[in-house]
């Protein structure tokens, strides 16, 4: 990599006047079944595609008309494009079974999800939730009486959590659907190295809802106003039977202690 900055200023044929970014991308692919390498190098300039090789021919490919004059230099190069060659196809794949070899029961492991149906309201659409799972290679549908339905559907991306596993989302719309028919609908997730799929009909007694916690919330509410209610009249009746039991204080007059020592008439 020592010699790259002579090659940029050398073979790049670009105004570098002010400020510019140079962009590098290279590795390789490696299927563990087919044992199938893919490798790629490419270059970016200013944030667009500018140079791309062609692992197939082994020749570079010009994105823009710019690149033409590099391209024609490298492609006449055989001694960079063989030693290209010899990296993308030979020496980056076997550092890449290497690490996978060191990871593997990290890398290859495969963690179920815990999968819920979810619905805000009556006439919000349908949510099947699926979390914890592990890889992100995974995929999640609708279907109806054992075909997948693309009707009303819209899938959410997979998105991590905080602990390594994935999670992911997909809707749909059955506002039209008697809740009868409803039942034949099921959601379902499939794993990427696991043969056996995480299956949930869509059935009333499964679907989280927010409007049965609101009912909740109303119960309790009304409750407590009864109960405050109900302390506030016992109260107001203590309070009066009390005030019913006192002796009337005298008006007008002088304290009864003092009364004995008044002249008769």
């Amino acid at each position: 990599m020592r010699n790259k900055p002579n090659l940029f200023s050398s073979s790049f044929y670009l105004c570098l006047s002010g400020v510019h970014v140079v962009q590098v991308m290279y590795g390789c692919e490696w299927d563990d079944e087919t044992q199938k390498v893919t490798g790629y190098r490419q270059f970016g300039y200013d944030g667009e595609d500018f140079l791309t090789l062609n692992t197939e021919t082994n020749t570079w490919i010009a994105p823009q008309p710019q690149a033409v004059l590099t391209t024609n230099k490298w492609n006449n190069n055989r001694a960079l494009l063989e030693s290209d060659k010899n990296y993308l196809n030979q020496i980056c794949p076997e550092w890449l079974k290497k690490y996978v070899g060191y990871g593997r029961s990290s890398l290859m492991r495969t963690e179920r999800p815990s999968v819920s149906v979810l619905q805000k309201s009556s006439s919000s659409p349908i949510s099947c939730f699926a979390t914890g799972f592990y890889p992100n290679r995974a995929e999640m549908f609708w279907r109806k009486d054992g075909e997948e339905i693309h009707d009303g559907v819209e899938k959410g991306e997979i998105v991590p959590n905080n602990d390594g596993t994935f999670q992911m989302s997909v809707h749909i719309d059955l506002s039209s659907v008697p809740t009868e028919d409803r039942n034949k609908y099921e959601c379902v997730f499939q794993l990427s190295g696991d043969k056996e799929d995480v299956t949930n009909r869509l059935e009333k007694t499964r679907i989280l809802t927010n409007e049965s916690n609101i009912s909740i919330v109303i119960i309790l509410v009304v409750a407590a106003v009864a109960v405050l209610g109900l302390i506030a009249v016992i109260g107001f009746i203590v309070y009066k039977k009390m005030n019913a039991k006192r002796p009337p204080s005298p008006v007008n007059g002088p304290p009864p202690e003092e009364t004995q020592f008044l002249p008769q008439t």
